[in-house]
């Protein structure tokens, strides 16, 4: 090495530079890259994408080839700056050396290669995987040996070496789905979020409450029951005797509408066409509780509490709109339980679910606590409001407007507050 013109080391110096930056990228590339869209690459058959993820499954021999890549070229490269140092200028030289070969290394050897691999991974780690493949298998026996070495020096500290685990929970992947907002359309992430959701609320958190509940009672005239039939809107009625805690079955008017027409339907026929109720406890997670119907081949349930009071109502198409919106034609914002006023505010019955609030009109009222407007307000005041009482919920003003029966039925509520400093200071500035 010695007998070398000077030239010539400095040619194998930049050779050794250029290696280490290999190195160095390789292993930022290679550990940057999305191994999801990998599995997927590989899946359809492309052989880089195949590679890297051979390499990748085994990551302490991947570590191994490229760290024993790097030093030994970055050793080299010191061995070889000193001799240079040495034929030029001597032994007061060799620090000189010794401190620009260090600012060069860190530049064009590591954060320069290691920044462009972080924002292009696959660029770099798809053609690097050809060589270090290559690496591992002509350096197998060392890397090998490096290994034994350092899973038992971990060993020492209770530290067992693995393969990565690349499964995500529930929380990442609502991370994942969320930051991919802006890659699928707006519709098909509501939906993915929604069903994600699903595992997180119970049938009490949709159900129909229970003061909501249409049903038909044996106990009223028949004329009135008849009419009740021919008038509905729903295709599946609960059946009771009195008041809802007296359920006897569950009416499909397909199967009445037939004798309705031929006059052939009375009482005791119709108790022959209902089907068993089928209850429900309110805290089932919506995602079980769906499972549970689909097996069953259940479209109504009625929720009970943990005393077997009925206390709402479950059907699938109450599941089917948590997840792709309501069944209807209405545009985002008009419901008819929300009335848009001529100032900007909305005049809200107090019935209304909080849920559909929030997720049709774009708010952020809280829903851990109770599911409906009134609820809400009596939770906050702790006591029956005066029809005028206002009052702040989460930075949205809300005015009662109605009060009934001991309930709120009807409220005012406006903009939230930053909202409309936001819409005034963007006034301002135009």
């Amino acid at each position: 090495m010695s007998d070398l013109p000077v030239w010539v080391l400095f040619v194998i110096l930049a050779v050794l530079i250029a290696c280490s930056a290999f190195f160095s990228s390789s292993e930022t590339a290679m550990m940057a890259l999305n191994r999801y869209r990998l599995k997927n690459l590989a899946d359809k058959g492309y052989r880089s994408a195949k590679l890297a993820s051979r390499l990748l499954d085994q990551p302490d021999r991947l570590l191994g080839v490229i760290l024993l890549g790097n030093n030994l070229v970055n050793l080299s490269a010191a061995s070889i700056s000193t001799i240079a140092a040495l034929r030029l200028y001597g032994e007061t030289a060799i620090a000189v050396f010794t401190f620009i070969l260090t600012l060069v290394v860190l530049v064009f050897a590591e954060v320069a290669p290691k920044t462009l691999a972080m924002r292009h991974p696959e660029k770099i780690a798809f053609p690097a995987s050809y060589v270090l493949i290559v690496l591992l298998w002509v350096l197998y026996p060392i890397v090998w040996i490096i290994n034994i070495f350092a899973n038992h020096f971990l060993r020492l500290f209770n530290i067992k070496p693995q393969h990565n685990q690349d499964a995500l929970n529930k929380d990442e992947l609502r991370t994942v789905v969320k930051e991919a907002e802006s890659l699928i359309p707006k519709s098909h992430h509501d939906m993915l979020m929604s069903i994600l959701d699903l595992e997180r609320i119970t049938v009490e958190d949709i159900m129909v409450p229970r003061s909501a509940i249409e049903g038909i009672n044996l106990d009223d005239e028949w004329d009135e029951i008849l009419e009740q039939l021919t008038t509905s809107h729903h295709t599946r009625l609960p059946v009771f005797k009195g008041n809802l805690d007296n359920v006897v079955g569950v009416l499909h008017l397909r199967r009445a509408i037939h004798a309705v027409q031929t006059d052939k339907l009375d009482r005791e026929k119709l108790v022959k066409l209902l089907r068993p109720a089928y209850f429900v406890p309110e805290d089932t997670p919506v995602m079980q509780q769906l499972l549970i119907m689909q097996k069953e081949r259940r479209r109504l349930g009625l929720a009970v509490d943990e005393y077997g009071d009925l206390q709402g109502m479950i059907t699938m198409d109450e599941i089917l709109e948590e997840i792709i919106g309501e069944f209807n034609t209405q545009t985002p914002g008009d419901l008819q339980d929300v009335h848009k006023q001529s100032d900007g505010s909305y005049m809200v019955n107090g019935m209304a679910s909080i849920r559909d609030l929030n997720r049709n009109m774009d708010w952020q009222l809280p829903v851990n606590g109770p599911r409906t407007l009134n609820g809400l307000i009596l939770e906050r005041l702790e006591d029956i409001p005066q029809t005028g009482t206002t009052m702040l919920i989460d930075n949205y003003p809300v005015e009662v407007v109605q009060t009934t029966g001991g309930a709120v039925r009807m409220v005012r509520i406006y903009p939230r507050v930053e909202d409309v400093v936001n819409v005034t200071a963007e006034n301002r500035k135009s």
